[in-house]
């Protein structure tokens, strides 16, 4: 990811507003990285992808439920589906009221916490009324190339930087990137070669048709961060979103990517909600004689 763009590239555009909270975003969020295996146990959605990222080998708990019987019930329950699958048992729980109890078992089974991860969110449109003139004409960026598939370039450049694994592994998430309608990005540098990359996934709603989009996949190649690319690219998918008619945006950032915040910030972004991941601890067996 590109966090520190060129001070002499056009300034991100801008919102007219931004909702304080998206009603049915875990819902979009789920839908724009299917998992390639899925079952809905009571409240909650047990998902599996041979391990390849958390998000799509994790519990979501829809409604993570009350009681603690019944939590700790369907927390054995869930250990057992992951296990037949040799996968560690995680769950992706949304910070709030809600998770409360839920996060109270997890305690007790000495569940870990870890990659808290904000979800920002934004409106459509290039920029608001007052906005400085000419900051953002919101004319395309020839050099952005936009496809409805991911290019081996694509792909190749996404992998080397946040990829876990091998060629198994890349076609696992390949499904996953192609599970949901999504536009690509790919920019180029002054030699050809792909310097950065990301994705806008545009889940369809209730009436088939484009509601709000989620920006995955932001990477950049090490050597050439802080050039400016990965404003480039946020504009560009941006732009794309909403000729298209997508109503608004969202995407994750780990908590702890301050570079990052500061460069969705200056797009526009703010926090919506935040997650974490809770993931058992592995047992210890004893050995020696």
């Amino acid at each position: 990811m590109d966090l520190n763009p060129n001070p002499a590239s056009a300034p991100l555009p801008v919102p007219f507003s931004i909702p304080p909270s998206v009603p049915g975003l875990e819902t979009l969020m789920d839908s724009a990285w299917p998992a390639a295996e899925r079952e809905v146990s009571g409240g909650w959605v047990l998902r599996a992808s041979s391990g390849v990222t958390q998000r799509a080998n994790s519990v979501w708990p829809r409604d993570p439920g009350a009681d603690p019987h019944l939590l700790l019930a369907g927390v054995r329950a869930a250990r057992l589906w992951y296990r037949t699958r040799r996968l560690p048992l995680i769950f992706q729980v949304f910070d709030g009221p809600r998770s409360a109890a839920l996060n109270t078992v997890l305690d007790g089974e000495g569940f870990t916490r870890q990659s808290e991860t904000l979800v920002l969110v934004r409106g459509s449109g290039i920029s608001e009324p007052g906005a400085e003139p000419g900051a953002d004409s919101g004319d395309l960026d020839p050099a952005v190339e936009i496809s409805d598939e991911p290019s081996a370039e694509w792909l190749d450049l996404w992998w080397s930087v946040d990829g876990r694994g091998g060629a198994a592994e890349l076609a696992v998430a390949r499904g996953i990137l192609q599970g949901c309608p999504a536009v690509y990005a790919l920019v180029r540098d002054g030699g050809g070669v792909p310097a950065a990359v990301a994705r806008l996934a545009l889940p369809h709603t209730a009436s088939g048709g484009p509601g709000r989009g989620g920006l995955y996949c932001m990477a950049t190649r090490p050597e050439v961060r802080r050039r400016g690319y990965g404003g480039r690219i946020v504009r560009a998918l941006l732009r794309e979103g909403d000729a298209r008619g997508v109503a608004g945006y969202w995407l994750l950032v780990m908590a702890s990517n301050a570079g990052a915040r500061d460069l969705y910030a200056a797009a526009g972004f703010r926090e919506s909600c935040r997650y974490l991941y809770r993931q058992e601890r592995p047992k210890r067996h004893l050995t020696g004689c």
